[in-house]
């Protein structure tokens, strides 16, 4: 029997769109959206990264980041410096550290739910499966 693999995407799909409602709702505590949060994530990831780098990190257009980076810098959480040339080094500041730990924190609690249903071979397996199908993606 084969596959259906419209059924497989759109099943990728739904526990995406789940986890992404879910972390939403959670960092809404502490003031951030996932995109900003995700966004914090790749600038401590990849210290003096450009904004470039850090929109193809985050899935964005280097238009979306750079107005993403606006609001970050805005609310004080990350910095930008000079960098080579035209670039624009991003770094966070305390304040975009300490809305990370507290992100991080409450992540813990939301991923636990979400996976919940599967037992810890199966959240192997699944983390297995999910690295060989993005092996070598942008």
């Amino acid at each position: 029997m084969t596959t259906d693999l419209e059924a497989l995407g759109q099943a990728i799909k739904r526990a995406q769109y789940r986890n992404h409602r879910a972390m939403d709702a959670a960092l809404r505590e502490i003031g951030v959206s996932l995109v900003q949060w995700d966004a914090l994530r790749a600038v401590e990831r990849m210290p003096g990264a450009s904004g470039h780098e850090l929109a193809v990190a985050t899935f964005q257009s280097d238009q979306a980041f750079g107005t993403l980076a606006n609001r970050l810098l805005d609310r004080g959480l990350i910095t930008r410096s000079a960098g080579h040339g035209r670039r624009l080094d991003h770094a966070l500041t305390e304040a975009g550290q300490a809305a990370l730990a507290e992100g991080r924190q409450l992540a813990v609690g939301v991923l636990e739910d979400l996976f919940a249903p599967l037992e810890e071979s199966q959240r192997a397996q699944l983390l297995r499966v999910l690295r060989d199908l993005t092996a070598g993606a942008c």
